[in-house]
């Protein structure tokens, strides 16, 4: 918890600091399907799948700070495997455009296990992706992170968004 707050106050920090500078940006929101390849030992034959909301708010000319909240659906691919369990990931952080349609991304927050008693996770995800415009106000997002979950032992992936955003 105290990396949470200790990364919420550093990224909110930074925005406060280039506020000055902001020109030309839009407040976007997106909606997008996601997938997680995990990377962890143990969870070989595990695989992620759901959609997430994301808003972005700009503070400086190429930084936005970002808020999501989606759903992830985690599941077995082993013959004969059935079951699953969800996740509600809600992460804040932020995007750097370093010029053109690339960023850079990290976001902190929790996944909530939507199990009974399962309680949350620590949850950390920095990436990398690009925007390409679509027109006005509009663009095609896609993204890839690798993100872990930690609680009592870690979970590891590698997610990859593809989002429709549009500015507010």
């Amino acid at each position: 918890m105290k990396k949470l707050v200790l990364s919420l106050a550093l990224v909110a920090g930074l925005g406060l600091a280039a506020n000055a500078q902001t020109e030309g940006a839009v407040k976007k929101l997106s909606i997008g399907a996601e997938v997680g390849l995990p990377t962890s030992e143990g969870f070989k034959d595990i695989m992620f799948a759901g959609g997430s909301l994301q808003a972005e708010f700009p503070v400086a000319k190429a930084l936005n700070l970002t808020g999501s909240a989606g759903y992830l659906s985690m599941f077995s691919t082993a013959k004969g495997a059935s079951g699953s369990a969800g996740y509600i990931p809600l992460k804040a952080g932020g995007k750097y455009y370093f010029g053109g349609n690339f960023y850079g991304a990290g976001e902190v927050g929790a996944s909530i296990s939507t199990e009974s008693g399962d309680g949350a996770a620590f949850s950390f995800a920095p990436g990398i992706g690009a925007s390409f415009s679509l027109g006005d106000k509009t663009s095609l997002d896609f993204g890839a992170r690798y993100e872990t979950w930690s609680k009592d032992g870690s979970t590891s992936f590698v997610g990859l968004r593809l989002a429709y955003a549009f500015g507010l």
